[in-house]
């Protein structure tokens, strides 16, 4: 079979393994895979240095599928080309990441087929997509990290990290926000190591896109600074292979290719091609369709002879040889340039360098205090100082909560000086979130900040971070009330107990400086989780830890930090952040009156619920049920921590406009409060 033929035939097992799948699912989206399969595999099998032998071998090119509906076009080749499988501490397991019987049980229970594509489930796949944008704004994240490491790492005669992003997206990726806030910014960067690739098939699920959008995606994007290709004709791999060459080619700008489709192509027989997109084919529409294909009618899952070899002399031979050569490279540059061979080795199994904590400031005792956006401002240009590869900036309000790294040689990341160390996402939370978790997955250690309130715009992308498992770090200043005159608009009341809901994403409000330090400490260490720390705005009271307990408390994510003398309290106080000063001053206060009273600072729900029961008892021992939780926030979820007769002191409105000590007295986070509240549930009114 001559090479035409072959191409052709790898094409249609391709779709043909689509349908299938999505029909015995009875669940799914073949028309896209349909219409995209000459491009997937023009870009793996032509195109793509990508070997799947060793699916994390770090200058290999990147592959994200922002329209992950489409799921069954990555199912498919990553089986057709026999991508092997790599655990958690990155290691090959010799088995390969999705089999045939995966494809056969598409979107069921246990199979590495699921409806999305899954970045901690399924080798291959480069990041989770399926909220449309999210993919495309992710993959800025990588072109970005690639340009830092390069810019960092590579040195004449040794291009160490030289690869390219290739991102397949769709109407549904051009309509969301967030992909428009992420291709503003490569613009902007100039990321021309990025390529997009638009199915401009003019179908959603609605119907046609003239229903909603209509406007000319070429002109928006040249105006965003990009190189605009177009493509007339999906089918031609040709002309498709030819686009990317101009887009490997052009400097200084990313690309866009418009790729002219027809969704569902190779089916004349479907009228309602929106239908096509979201449905099944149903029995008699497979027969036509892979008659049309001149396939067996009643073949399912199909691989005919040839196709894995074919893929295995195109992806596979080109692949192995890329990565060989690179290997060889790499044992060059690792004797010329050990110790930053030695970086890269622990970028790449996200290690820490050694003493990556030294330095770290710890703050004296002190009532006027700092405010924890200061304490955190100074953390964060210690740990940039003795980790090269941590980098990261904020949703343009940097000055304001403290996350400019300002050491010597810390820079700007900007076109001109891709090794800059702060980044300016500009007014962009949603992308930020989605460029960090695109950072996270090339292995920086990155983080995004804004204040508190617009975590609500970042929200989406910091979801996937924890869905993803990977340990991206955001930091959100201004946490509560401490805003003041700028009243409800910038006070979080929700925000708390809404991020606390995310599965495996760590949430920590640290209660003074110190908390700040050690919330740091525990955080970087993190290599499969992500993490939120939130501070305040206004001095926190730093606690004299000769008389408190000691900050490394914070590990266990709650911890006695006063306590009666005898060690049996009558109650428990528990506060988190600015409120863990409130409830020290009301236990202060019920100590000078003989109330034996208990402090427990709990700047992590998420850590205390991971200790075992033992510990956690003995901090919030059973017998004792008088309980108050103080917290600037929705008092949701604090009775698993006071119980049925404790007591919440939270917010049950939105704030208000005014100064911050008016705001407390007002709305009664004073300790005085506390005091009483104490008394009433003791009954000693």
């Amino acid at each position: 079979m001559n090479s035409d033929n072959l191409d052709q035939l790898a094409i249609n097992t391709i779709r043909t393994l689509s349908i299938d799948a999505v029909q015995k699912a009875n669940s799914g989206h073949p028309g896209t895979p349909m219409a995209l399969a000459p491009l997937v595999y023009t870009l793996w099998n032509r195109v793509m240095n990508f070997d799947p032998k060793d699916p994390i071998w770090p200058d290999r090119d990147r592959f994200v599928l922002s329209n992950g509906h489409a799921s069954m076009l990555m199912w498919s080749i990553l089986h057709l080309t026999q991508v092997q499988a790599v655990n958690p501490e990155y290691e090959t397991l010799g088995k390969p990441s999705v089999t045939l019987d995966d494809i056969r049980h598409f979107r069921q229970l246990g199979s590495k087929a699921p409806g999305h594509p899954e970045y901690h489930l399924v080798s291959g796949v480069e990041t989770t997509t399926g909220p449309l944008g999210q993919g495309i704004a992710t993959s800025v994240g990588m072109a970005i990290a690639r340009k830092f490491l390069g810019a960092h790492y590579n040195r004449p005669g040794f291009e160490i990290f030289d690869y390219n992003i290739y991102a397949v997206c769709g109407d549904g990726c051009m309509m969301e926000g967030v992909g428009s806030e992420a291709a503003s910014l490569a613009g902007h960067l100039g990321l021309d190591d990025l390529c997009w690739v638009y199915d401009n098939n003019h179908i959603t699920i609605e119907g046609n896109t003239r229903i909603a959008f209509t406007e000319d995606v070429a002109v928006r994007f040249m105006g965003y600074q990009w190189n605009v290709l177009r493509v007339g004709d999906a089918n031609d791999i040709q002309r498709i292979e030819d686009a990317l060459a101009v887009f490997r080619a052009t400097k200084g700008r990313p690309t866009l290719i418009i790729l002219d489709s027809h969704i569902g192509y190779g089916s004349p027989h479907k009228v309602d091609t929106a239908e096509i997109h979201g449905d099944p084919l149903g029995p008699e529409e497979v027969k036509l369709t892979k008659r049309a294909y001149g396939w067996p009618e009643d073949a399912q899952f199909l691989v005919p002879d040839g196709v894995y070899e074919h893929f295995n002399a195109g992806i596979g031979k080109r692949g192995a040889d890329a990565r060989k050569s690179w290997e060889s490279l790499f044992a060059s540059y690792r004797q010329k340039f050990p110790e930053l061979a030695t970086e890269i080795d622990q970028i790449q199994r996200r290690e820490l360098p050694a003493e990556w904590d030294r330095n770290l400031p710890s703050f004296p005792a002190d009532p006027k205090g700092i405010a924890g956006r200061d304490a955190s401002g100074q953390v964060l240009n210690v740990l940039a100082q003795n980790i090269p590869w941590f980098m990261g900036g904020s949703a343009d309000v940097g000055p304001s909560n403290r996350t400019t790294l300002k050491f010597e040689g810390a820079g700007d990341f900007e076109p001109e000086t891709p090794t800059g160390r702060n980044f300016h996402f500009g007014i962009r939370e949603h992308a930020m979130a989605a460029v960090v978790n695109g950072m996270s997955l090339s292995k920086l250690r990155a983080f995004g900040a804004t204040y508190f309130i617009f975590s609500d715009y970042a929200r989406p992308a910091i979801r996937l971070s924890a869905l993803m498992e990977i340990p991206t770090i955001m930091v959100f200043s201004h946490d509560a009330m401490g805003d003041g005159e700028d009243g409800p608009t910038h006070q979080p009341v929700e925000q708390l107990i809404s991020l606390r809901a995310v599965p495996g994403l760590m949430l920590l409000r640290p209660g003074d400086a110190n908390e700040v330090v050690e919330a740091y400490r525990v955080v970087m260490q993190l290599r499969h989780q992500p993490a939120l720390v939130v501070v305040s705005r206004q001095p926190l009271p730093t606690f004299d830890r000769s008389k408190y307990a000691s900050a490394a408390g914070l590990a266990r994510g709650a911890y006695v930090m006063a306590d009666a003398a005898d060690g049996k309290p009558e109650i428990i106080l528990i506060g988190t952040g600015s409120e863990v000063a409130v409830v020290v001053g009301a236990h202060e206060v019920l100590t000078s009156q003989g109330i034996r009273s208990r402090v427990v600072s709990m700047p992590s729900w998420d850590i205390f619920e991971h200790q075992p029961q033992s510990y956690r008892d003995s901090v919030l021992p059973p017998n004792v049920t008088a309980r108050i939780a103080v917290e600037q926030g929705s008092v949701l979820g604090w009775d698993r921590y006071v119980g049925p007769v404790g007591k919440v002191i939270g917010m049950g409105t939105f704030g208000a406009s005014a100064p911050l000590k008016e705001l407390l007295r007002h709305f009664g986070f004073e300790p005085e409060r506390v005091v009483a509240e104490a008394k009433a549930l003791l009954g000693r009114d």
